[in-house]
């Protein structure tokens, strides 16, 4: 049975501030990079591979209680080269922390807290599901859902896309899914967690807040 933390963290109506975040999808419709729900899909395999696997990883390993979350913040810092992109996963961290603490009260949360008062986001997940009994995989599975359906949600605001299309884009996206939470789950130490690169992504984040400053953008990131 699934952790009810994995599914309530992944429930549009949880209070994590998810709704405000587009996951670079807002910078790439303006580009005319993505249009369409056929160019949506390699737009999401890709965030999937890249800062999905990250944020998998990451969740899966701040799951044990006695994590090293001082070493693992440094180390997500370390993979999030865009001051953007590490603003945005520390936004909405802090947002689900002050809805997890009512949720979850935990010696976990303060750990947490104690390594830096605004936790990366994949790291309050992990805590949050390792809290409710949960386990590495369930919080690579939580995370890398989260990691490309708060996009594909974006895309139906930003494009009128058919939300029955965006569905059927998002479920196809099942065995890279898989893959990505296999790969996630395995246990590592903090410094050789999964790090694959999106440049593309990162350039986009650093344009997204320019552009927000100058003009009216439904989301923050």
């Amino acid at each position: 049975m699934p952790s009810l933390a994995a599914t309530t963290l992944t429930d549009a109506r949880f209070p994590g501030g998810g709704h405000v975040h587009s996951g670079g999808l807002e910078e790439a419709v303006a580009r005319g990079l993505v249009t369409s729900a056929a160019d949506l899909a390699p737009f999401l395999h890709g965030r999937l591979r890249t800062a999905g696997l990250v944020a998998a990883a990451f969740a899966a390993a701040a799951v044990d209680p006695a994590a090293p979350f001082p070493l693992l913040d440094a180390e997500l810092d370390a993979r999030t080269p865009a001051a953007a992109q590490r603003e945005a996963s520390r936004t909405q961290g802090r947002a689900v922390l002050r809805a997890a603490r009512v949720a979850w009260p935990s010696p976990v949360l303060d750990a947490l807290v104690a390594a830096h008062p605004r936790p990366h986001h994949p790291l309050l997940v992990g805590a949050v599901i390792g809290i409710d009994g949960g386990t590495r995989a369930a919080a690579a599975h939580c995370a890398a859902y989260l990691a490309v359906s708060g996009p594909a949600s974006a895309a139906v605001r930003l494009l009128g896309l058919d939300p029955f299309a965006v569905n059927a884009a998002v479920v196809a996206l099942r065995p890279v899914l898989d893959a990505v939470v296999a790969e996630a789950a395995v246990p590592r130490p903090p410094e050789e967690l999964p790090a694959p690169g999106a440049p593309v992504l990162d350039l986009m984040a650093e344009n997204h807040v320019h552009h927000h400053r100058e003009q009216v953008r439904l989301f923050v990131s």
